[in-house]
């Protein structure tokens, strides 16, 4: 069974040795080496006789690694491809997502969120006999009142336009 995903303090230092790398991410030292060798880019180049170093952002990518293959459950190469789809750079003539979605996106996904839980509101409430009654929303005082002023001046035209083409 996976293990629950528990955030991890990486220190602010610019490198780290392989030691510290799997003691943070907890992982043998086999299994860092054979990380690197399916991730070419993890870690700072190695020199004859020099110890393995990573940057913060290689730990931050150890640490998505080992989320990949534990906590989703992808194969090595899976976690590859995933993490080359993750960082591919956005084409130029492709459009950007924001222009896609719209800048408002959030208000307009929680207003239709709301509008599907009153759907289920409605399918919820059924009385039994499978007939649904749809039902106006009881408004506000303040927009019953408006309402009402609104209902005055359609019928003080409508009076007004009458007795106006009698007299014609």
């Amino acid at each position: 069974m996976p293990e629950v995903a528990v955030p991890i303090e990486i220190p602010k230092r610019a490198l780290f040795k392989a030691a510290e790398v799997c003691d943070l991410v907890k992982v043998q030292p086999y299994v860092l080496r054979s990380w690197e060798a399916e991730f070419p880019d993890l870690g700072v180049s190695k020199t004859a006789g020099a110890p393995r170093v990573y940057r913060r952002a290689d730990v931050e990518q150890v640490l998505r690694i080992k989320h990949l293959l534990l906590v989703e459950g992808l194969t090595l190469a899976g976690a590859r491809r995933r993490l080359e789809e993750e960082t591919a750079p956005v084409a130029p003539g492709e459009p950007v997502i924001d222009e896609l979605i719209g800048q408002n996106a959030r208000e307009r996904l929680t207003a239709v969120k709301r509008g599907l839980q009153s759907i289920l509101d409605l399918l919820a409430h059924a009385n039994g006999n499978g007939e649904f009654r749809l039902v106006a929303p009881k408004a506000s005082p303040a927009q019953s009142r408006a309402r009402a002023a609104v209902a005055r001046a359609k019928s003080a035209r409508g009076k007004s336009s009458r007795t106006a083409r009698r007299s014609r």
